[in-house]
């Protein structure tokens, strides 16, 4: 049955939202000063959501402090000009609640939660897991479904999409599936607020009907970024398709590489002078050659 529910206005998470990169300092210790800089830039050039410790923001080697003094200082850098949204995906769910109440503490506005990587539970246990994380707190919860990363046996079928939607507060999804079938069912069937949770699908899905992205490139380009959505949302997708195209040798560049989007991320942000920093093992700086590559595709989506 086709829900005639409608998708949140505005959107919970922010429409434009970029997966924030987190700033280290050149001896690698987290620099709460530089965090708090990138994000008031970036919300300044048009971002109205942040997802911070993502995969982008190096959650895999921050400590739980740091995360949580991570969120403290950007919220209280940007206050409510943006949506404020903490990764606290783990494969354990003790920890990942532990994370969420930490976050409600550190004053987020909502929770990104994948499934559980690694263990490979079950899909009722998956659905368990992300309903225990749910019932924690009060806030929001944006689902990242990855099942290139999290594993396909954990993927967010159709089905599961459908049920966890009936959760008061499980909200939205970060859609890095590439299955468009289950994004439409899940759009037509469901109130779910969906995101393109990859740079290369933000106009598709939002004609489809996503209400935004959650964007890796927004990092060095979000007035660009924000451009695609603003054209297409004025009615105008012939414009709205062009600034996509433009961005497209730079999603490639950011994204399409061997290269994760921290690395890539952190390389043209340095280049801009924008707090960075080094990336923490096991990732690895991009090199001269990459990062040359990096700002000739930056220098052609901004022209």
């Amino acid at each position: 049955m086709i829900s005639t529910s409608s998708v949140p206005s505005p959107p919970p998470f922010g429409r434009t939202t970029a997966a924030m990169i987190t700033p280290f300092r050149a001896d690698g210790g987290l620099d709460l000063d530089g965090a708090q800089r990138l994000a008031v830039h970036l919300v300044g050039e048009g971002c109205d959501g942040l997802v911070l410790s993502g995969t982008t923001g190096e959650s895999p080697t921050t400590t739980d402090a740091e995360k949580e003094a991570l969120i403290r200082a950007v919220a209280e850098a940007v206050g409510d000009r943006a949506r404020i949204t903490a990764g606290v995906g783990t494969s354990d769910t003790r920890h990942t609640v532990e994370l969420a109440r930490a976050a409600v503490r550190a004053d987020a506005h909502g929770l990104l939660v994948a499934a559980p990587a690694y263990s490979r539970p079950g899909r009722e246990a998956v659905a368990h897991h992300l309903r225990t994380v749910a019932d924690a707190t009060d806030l929001p919860v944006m689902l990242y479904d990855i099942p290139g990363r999290t594993g396909t046996g954990t993927a967010l079928t159709a089905d599961i999409l459908q049920r966890l939607a009936e959760h008061p507060r499980i909200e939205g999804v970060k859609d890095c599936a590439y299955d468009l079938m289950k994004t439409a069912k899940i759009l037509a069937s469901t109130g779910l607020a969906y995101y393109a949770g990859c740079d290369e699908q933000t106009l598709p899905l939002r004609a489809m009907g996503a209400v935004g992205c959650v964007s890796t490139v927004a990092n060095a380009a979000p007035r660009e970024v924000r451009a695609v959505l603003d054209a297409y949302d004025a009615g105008d997708p012939a414009e709205a398709t062009r600034r996509y195209l433009r961005l497209v040798p730079l999603v490639e560049a950011m994204t399409g590489t061997e290269h994760p989007g921290a690395v890539t991320a952190k390389a043209l942000l340095n280049v801009l002078g924008l707090p960075s920093g080094p990336v923490r093992a096991p990732l690895l700086a991009a090199g001269p050659a990459i990062t040359s590559e990096l700002a000739t595709a930056l220098k052609t989506a901004q022209q």
